[in-house]
């Protein structure tokens, strides 16, 4: 399989020389800074769980982040390119480390899109802004290296006269952080279509599936990773001779199955959504049949520019305690529940990437294990979100309040039930005469035995220009 490193190098030295060749483009810079100060032994939940990784789980740290990028020029273009590169100096824990948080190419052919590199994704149904995060990727996790072949936006299905459109993709990425193994892989395959076209109400149905797969897994040793395999785990099929026992009675890899759907209806100033997302980790089945029917993420939308002080409000409602039930087998009867979201008995880290989970936060993330176990030690959850944004005299604001029970798992659950509040409120503002500067201020809070009582305050300066534009 191709290594990642050879990807990020031929990424950097092909950016080099599209850096001189974009003077007849747009070509931004964006230089930043962002300091947290808090009590508590972690930041507050919301000042650092929808940041792409890039605010550290401790109480106290500051980044500098210096980048460039150029995106495509007009949609309607035959061929494109466009590329970022975004270096992040993090210190936290008197330690510093400097790494691309954001370092990528891409290209596009009419309706077909290549990503090659690092780069921050929105992938679900869930409201952009102010969702408490999809079920299976949030923003909780840093961008992982990867190669993306596919329609990356909604496009018109030919002779359907715009009333179907279809977005897919399919990925190959890399686990760079070597936790629980090293050079293990993603795969990601995903299709969306959406109905409706002109019409002021629309529908959408999705499907991800993503799967861990190949690396050297300590105690395990090297998981298959040939070109056979690969198809193997395109195809969710079992393991060949070399696979584990397991990978050879089940499917090879640990693999993860997400169904969307989304209703939105516009009515004058207003777009109104409502969506749902599922998870499942046993054989695939429509949505409204799977086992875990009872877990997923429901979200409710408003959306307006009519009253300036509130454009955006969103409900949700995240259950992820049924997990098809509390038994995988027992007696000799095969149940297949226990799902134990995120976790794999092969890959320790799960679904997470440098300890953070990659899909809803609210599945906690190894780095607040303080035994450094990998495990995720809280998946049974249910969670409350209320979120809303707007503008008051040039300040855009953004509030959020989540409410979480969590049960911990179902082989280790917590003694009881724990409750927990998080609590986000966050101001920022534009200011045209300071050569267009940033300032944000964010102040956010937690409230109960989980992560521990905590108060925060976080300040951000951001500064993004031209350096060339055609």
């Amino acid at each position: 399989m191709i290594n990642y490193k050879i990807i990020t190098s031929a990424v950097l030295l092909l950016l080099l020389s599209f850096v001189v060749e974009a003077q007849n483009d747009t070509l931004k810079y964006e230089v930043g800074f962002t300091g947290v100060a808090s009590t508590g032994a972690y930041a507050p939940f919301w000042l650092q769980s929808a940041n792409y990784g890039q605010i550290s789980a401790s109480p106290n740290s500051a980044n500098v982040n210096v980048g460039f990028s150029k995106d495509f020029n007009k949609k309607s273009a035959i061929f494109d390119i466009g590329f970022k590169a975004d270096i992040l100096l993090q210190t936290y824990d008197n330690k510093t480390k400097a790494y691309f948080h954001e370092v990528y190419l891409k290209a596009r052919l009419s309706v077909l899109d290549l990503i090659v590199g690092a780069h921050e994704e929105h992938l679900g149904t869930q409201d952009s802004s102010l969702s408490c995060g999809g079920f299976l990727f949030s923003k909780n996790a840093r961008p992982m290296p990867k190669i993306t072949l596919g329609i990356e936006y909604f496009t018109p299905v030919p002779f359907t006269k715009g009333y179907l459109e279809v977005k897919g993709a399919v990925t190959h990425g890399w686990f760079t952080d070597n936790i629980g193994g090293t050079n293990i892989l993603l795969h990601h395959k995903y299709i969306y279509f959406r109905a409706g076209g002109s019409l002021p109400f629309h529908f959408q149905y999705g499907v991800d599936h993503v799967a861990q797969w190949g690396g050297n897994v300590p105690g395990l040793g090297q998981q298959p990773s040939s070109l056979s395999d690969y198809l193997r785990i395109v195809m969710g099929s079992s393991g060949g001779s070399s696979a584990l026992k397991m990978d050879q009675t089940n499917a090879l890899g640990n693999h993860i199955l997400s169904q969307s759907m989304k209703v939105e209806y516009r009515i004058c100033d207003f777009i109104i959504s409502g969506y749902w997302q599922n998870i499942s980790e046993d054989s695939p089945k429509f949505m409204t049949n799977t086992m875990n029917k009872p877990d997923g993420l429901w979200g409710i939308s408003i959306r307006s520019n009519r009253f300036p002080i509130i454009t955006g409000l969103v409900y949700e409602y995240l259950n992820s305690t049924d997990q098809s039930g509390p038994f995988h087998d027992k007696d000799g009867i095969v149940y297949g529940g226990n799902d134990g979201y995120f976790d794999n008995s092969v890959y320790k880290n799960g679904w997470s990437y440098f300890s953070r989970t990659i899909g809803t936060p609210f599945i906690s993330s190894p780095v607040y294990n303080k035994n450094g176990d990998l495990v995720t030690a809280n998946n049974r959850v249910q969670v409350h979100h209320l979120g809303v944004e707007g503008d008051v005299c040039g300040y855009r604001y953004k509030a959020l309040c989540s409410l979480s029970k969590n049960y911990g798992r179902y082989w280790v659950p917590y003694p009881e039930m724990i409750r927990n509040t998080s609590l986000l409120l966050e101001v920022k503002k534009q200011f045209p005469k300071l050569s267009n500067i940033e300032l944000g201020c964010s102040v956010g809070a937690d409230i109960g035995k989980l992560y521990g009582n905590s108060v925060g305050c976080m300040v951000s300066l951001r500064k993004i220009g031209i350096l060339f534009k055609q």
